[in-house]
């Protein structure tokens, strides 16, 4: 029994490090792209939608004829030298091209009916964490006057072969309703009538996959699994964490708090190497290197790794809110949907240590040799992702 434990996690650890061993960007969601629109009332009368497009994403989803596009050469030539006026400039030298990938991908209806579409202004850019942003504004012309508008969207698509996925949030206050939803492949649009049940399950859902698929988050949960050796010290871990980036998401996806992501994400990736490599010094100072390592309680040294992961759990909170990206005048609508985004995220965490950590808990009283060689080698992978995370977010390579 104990040996097929041991197969089970090891296999588990090995799986985990041949992630790490696979070149990523410095952003852990570089597989996935978001794409943020407000909708609201134009000066006429109709509606206008503000786009937030992943810049070098549009340019090459944009791009008619591949890499010979002249809106592909120039667009990447400026997202190479980050130059932020160049880029604007690039998409504004080719609007027609730009501008008819995003309305042939989105649309607006009202009561069923098409809305026409006409730009307003030129593109600018931003960031969103630390990733350049170009920002479109249209104006649709609806039909007679419309009880509810519907928003469609379908840009990025995974089977442009850039990217996985893409997800859309829409933030709204039209038809004298207030409130987000979130959109993808599977959920491509929303209407303003929708019932509050459909946007909590799709804010729900959200923050259920998000941290499935932010596998710095899921490494920094996988550390704190892998040193904590009872029960109570997993609870109070994760409590810690949850507890943490809870008053964080919230205040920063309310616009109370605002940290730049080029802050946030390094530390994010600094907090994954120091709990990993926490386990690691406990493992070095009991000198358990080939036994068990002992503790029967939290000492001093584990309260102190509390205080770190509450720490750094605020930080996941403000990352967690970029990644979430609304940035909406307040409401109930809009609480409720943070909170319910939050508990999709809380729900994800729970299973993942209620798979996890039971199954390491059995292979150490089975085999405390083969559990300590397990979790060292885990934290170890773990703490070394880490630290090139951080790098690379410092230097911005």
């Amino acid at each position: 029994m104990s040996r097929t434990i041991a197969v089970t996690i090891t296999a588990v650890a090995a799986a985990v490090l041949g992630l790490l061993l696979v070149p990523r960007a410095a952003s852990a969601h570089g597989f996935t792209s978001t794409v943020y629109i407000d909708v609201t009332k134009s000066d006429g009368g109709g509606v206008r939608t503000k786009l937030e497009l992943e810049y070098d994403l549009f340019v090459v989803s944009a791009a008619d004829a591949g890499h010979d596009d002249p809106l592909f050469q120039a667009g990447t030539t400026a997202f190479d030298d980050r130059d932020a006026g160049a880029e604007a400039a690039a998409l504004d030298a080719h609007a027609e091209t730009a501008v008819r990938y995003v309305t042939e991908r989105f649309t607006v209806a009202a009561d069923g009916r098409a809305c026409a579409p006409s730009r307003v202004g030129g593109f600018t850019m931003g960031e969103r964490e630390g990733v350049p942003y170009t920002t479109l504004l249209l104006d649709w012309a609806c039909p007679g006057e419309a009880d509810a508008h519907e928003v469609r969207a379908g840009l990025f698509p995974a089977s442009e072969g850039y990217i996985k996925g893409t997800k859309t949030i829409v933030t709204y206050d039209i038809d004298g309703r207030q409130g987000s939803a979130a959109l993808d492949d599977q959920h491509p649009s929303f209407t303003t009538s929708q019932a509050w049940y459909d946007r909590f399950w799709e804010f729900f859902r959200l923050g259920a996959e998000h941290l499935l698929t932010g596998i710095d988050h899921i490494l920094f949960l996988l550390a704190l699994i892998a040193g904590s050796r009872r029960v109570r010290e997993i609870v109070l871990a994760a409590t810690s964490f949850t507890l943490a980036h809870s008053v964080t998401f919230m205040l920063a996806a309310l616009g109370l708090v605002d940290v730049p992501a080029r802050v946030v994400e390094p530390i994010i990736a600094l907090s994954i190497a120091v709990v990993a490599a926490w386990h690691l010094w406990r493992i070095w100072r009991s000198g358990a290197g080939a036994g068990e390592l002992k503790t029967e309680g939290l000492d001093r040294a584990g309260w102190v790794r509390l205080g770190v992961v509450f720490c750094f759990g605020l930080v996941h909170g403000l990352g967690f809110a970029g990644a979430l990206g609304i940035e909406a005048a307040w409401s109930w609508t809009l609480l409720w949907s943070l909170l319910v985004f939050n508990v999709g995220i809380e729900i994800v965490q729970l299973t993942i240590i209620a798979i996890v950590f039971p199954l390491l808990i059995l292979l150490r009283r089975r085999s405390p040799r083969a559990g300590l060689w397990t979790t060292g080698t885990l934290a170890a992978g773990v703490s070394v992702m880490g630290l090139i995370w951080f790098v690379q977010r410092i230097t911005g390579s």
